[in-house]
């Protein structure tokens, strides 16, 4: 068997690179003014170990001083995963909408074009402390500072996505009698999809950006206040285990979209079937 990579084992050097990457660190890592900045890889797995599981584990050979096992992740981490998942919603259907009416709208899209390129220009992050004044430190400061960032990635690949349509299928469809609503349904839609899909697996990254940076800024809860609080003691195996947990349930939600894509673009054809024909 070929160990070149190709499609069939890139899993196995997926996962190689990762063993290799981990292992270079845990080496680095024994020089302690290395450690200092970059942490200890095996301690930062002791650290989520001890944030999910409830019990504690005795000192042993990985883990000489135990791990204590408190389970507090579970309260943060629904909070932060909250937000992501309502700034990621409500900043998906506003781009959508928004897209989808602009793109055919052409006389708003003329009048509100500088308006749009402005707020995209902006940095969102120096919004955050309006959206505490307006919404509290609660969950909803977070989510509207996490819709900004969402928004624009939609918002832009959408109208790009009808303005993509071409004309001579709109003709046709219109030559078919298709009206308004038949075209959205049947034509623009259909074509903005793709554009979508491609800009919702950017998105929940940066949903998650939002709700981080905004917890930073001010909050008693979630995983971005347990990396501040980390950050102000210096504990890098803590920051470490936060970026991890974040990574990791950003990757599943990511996933979660890759599935809905494939589901409901089955009518579009996959690269290789692209090129048989």
């Amino acid at each position: 068997m070929s160990l070149r990579p190709h499609e069939g084992n890139a899993r196995f050097w997926q996962i190689a690179l990762l063993v290799v990457l981990l292992l270079l660190w845990h080496l680095l890592s024994r020089d302690q003014q290395f450690a200092f900045f970059l942490g200890e890889p095996i301690k930062v797995a002791g650290r989520v170990w001890s944030w999910f599981l409830p019990f504690a584990v005795p000192p042993n050979l990985l883990f000489p001083e135990g791990l204590p096992g408190n389970a507090d992740i579970y309260r943060h981490l629904g909070t932060t995963l909250l937000e992501t998942v309502l700034a990621f919603g409500i900043g998906t259907l506003l781009g959508l909408a928004c897209g989808l009416w602009l793109a055919l709208a052409p006389t708003a899209s003329l009048i509100l074009d500088p308006y749009i390129k402005a707020a995209n220009s902006m940095p969102r992050v120096i919004l955050a402390p309006i959206f505490a004044l307006w919404f509290g430190l609660g969950i909803w400061s977070k989510v509207a500072l996490a819709v900004t960032l969402v928004f624009f990635i939609v918002f832009f690949n959408v109208y790009q996505g009808v303005r993509e349509v071409s004309p001579v299928v709109l003709a046709n469809a219109r030559m078919l009698g298709a009206n308004q609503r038949q075209l959205l349904r049947t034509v623009y839609l259909p074509s903005a999809t793709s554009w979508v899909f491609s800009s919702l697996h950017t998105s929940v990254g940066l949903a998650f950006v939002g709700a981080v940076v905004g917890e930073y800024l001010g909050s008693a809860r979630g995983v971005g206040y347990l990396i501040l609080q980390a950050e102000g003691t210096f504990d890098v195996n803590t920051v470490f285990a936060g970026i991890v947990v974040l990574t990791a349930f950003a990757l599943a939600l990511d996933g979660i979209v890759g599935m809905t894509e494939t589901r409901l673009m089955k009518w579009q054809p996959r690269s290789g079937e692209t090129e048989k024909l």
